[in-house]
């Protein structure tokens, strides 16, 4: 029985110290660029989704500017946008998000932008006028690596997966493979021209009328609520720019239809925020118009092309650089 116990205390203090190092470890090294560590590292990351790696550049210092959003606003470019506007955008869209991640990734980058961050283009695209006041989430999502709450911090950090970052981390700070693109830009262009979105069978599809959102029928929105709470903290001097993306017209609710009544309420709600707030605009492309009828503007319904990017980063930066000067 004494031998027993001697084991299991044996055992137990391995695994406390193996532990204990472990954690240690990731704290020091800090493979997600947090800079939540100790020492210092600099900015940067070996390549990896955009989930973790968005943490590391929503610190950059070298941008004061972010496009925070999903696959909906992934096309747009941070540095078109940077050149139309005179500031440095980074994008930090992650895609098949919601509302909830997208707070979280803008309250980092304002957390670590703080007395510096001049503009943000949030995507506000069907995900956002669901009714579930939950708000779920459509796929894991790392809220830990995020939040301010340094505790909670360390407990997401004790996950396999973070120690498996380790020998990659070591070896991106000893110089070795290459760094993640600082600016986070990502074209999904060569992935959907890769899937076949060429082909005529394709072109078919994408015109089959089936509409894309599922507005909250009861008018709650309770996204709209999180973003008017969100609102309430900006700094004052912070220029928002809402975009609703564009969405092929099959992709679009019947006129005169109760979905189409849902949709209408849901853009508007977002659409009094913004005016409801200084330095804030609405960019509304979800609509009828000559563009989002010509299918060679889109891969399927919410997924459009460079062509329709560039009107919008046009557009965008425009309204950035009015509010800008009327500072």
């Amino acid at each position: 029985m004494a031998r027993w116990r001697r084991f299991t205390a044996t055992f137990l203090g391995a695994a406390v110290v193996t532990v204990g190092v472990l954690l240690g470890a990731v704290v020091v090294l800090d493979p997600y660029d947090t800079g939540r560590g100790p020492i210092d590292w600099g900015v940067g990351i070996s390549p990896q989704g955009p989930r973790t790696a968005n943490a590391s550049r929503g610190r950059d210092p070298a941008f004061d500017a972010a496009i925070i959003g999903n696959s909906h606003v992934q096309l747009l470019s941070p540095e078109r946008l940077s050149s139309g506007t005179g500031l440095s955008f980074v994008s930090l869209i992650i895609p098949g998000t919601g509302a909830r991640e997208q707070v979280a990734v803008l309250d980092w980058f304002l957390r670590n932008h703080e007395g510096t961050a001049r503009a943000v283009i949030l995507g506000i695209d069907e995900f956002w006028c669901e009714g579930d006041p939950e708000l779920p989430l459509r796929h894991p999502f790392p809220f830990w690596l995020y939040e301010a709450d340094f505790l909670s911090h360390l407990q997401g950090l004790l996950r396999f997966d973070v120690v498996e970052r380790l020998g990659e981390r070591i070896a991106f700070l000893a110089g070795y493979g290459e760094r993640a693109r600082p600016d986070g830009h990502w074209d999904y262009t060569p992935e959907y021209v890769g899937m076949g979105y060429d082909t005529p069978e394709k072109v078919k599809e994408l015109s089959t009328p089936r509409p894309t959102m599922h507005a909250d029928p009861t008018g709650r929105f309770p996204a709209a609520a999180l973003l008017r709470q969100v609102f309430d903290r900006l700094p004052r001097d912070l220029v928002v720019v809402l975009i609703s993306p564009p969405v092929f017209v099959a992709g679009l609710p019947a006129p005169g239809t109760e979905a189409a009544s849902h949709e209408s309420r849901c853009l508007a709600t977002f659409a009094t925020l913004a005016a409801g707030r200084p330095r804030t605009a609405w960019i509304d492309w979800r609509s009828d118009r000559p563009e989002t009828r010509d299918p060679a503007n889109f891969f399927d319904k919410t997924h459009y092309r460079a062509s329709l990017a560039r009107q919008l980063e046009r557009i965008a930066a425009h309204e950035i650089s009015k509010l800008i000067r009327a500072e």
